[in-house]
């Protein structure tokens, strides 16, 4: 798919003008009304493929309607893979607080221990620390 995007020099049409199969991958999932998105080149894409949908039964398909094809589905595959990171992220952010909390908890259970051991054990492990 991407190799013949290349070998055709495939350009998406956008409100800032024509970007390069590259350039997708920078662009945002979704922004604002009537900033640059993935989402919108999709669906602008998509539009122009229903455009051409009617069915002849005499006429072949177009070639431009197959390169409509291929952009949709260059397109699509991008905003799957950053869909998929964006969701692996959530996921590391929220183990990473999971960590954070199980370490602290641990933290404090070690305090715990310490706190409840006698005044005498205390100054014994005191006492063993400040010879090292």
């Amino acid at each position: 798919m991407f190799e013949k995007a290349s070998r055709l020099k495939l350009r998406f049409a956008s409100a800032t003008g024509n970007l390069t199969i590259e350039d997708l991958w920078d662009i945002p999932l979704t922004g604002p009304l009537g900033d640059l998105s993935l989402d919108d080149i999709a669906k602008k894409i998509n539009r122009d493929i229903k455009e051409r949908e009617e069915e002849s039964f005499v006429i072949e398909k177009s070639s431009k309607s197959s390169i409509l094809e291929l952009k949709f589905e260059i397109v699509k595959h991008i905003i799957k893979i950053k869909l998929n990171e964006a969701k692996y992220a959530e996921n590391m952010a929220i183990t990473n607080t999971q960590i954070q909390k199980l370490q602290l908890a641990i933290m404090q259970k070690e305090d715990e221990v310490l706190t409840n051991q006698s005044l005498g054990d205390l100054k014994k492990s005191l006492k063993r620390l400040q010879k090292n």
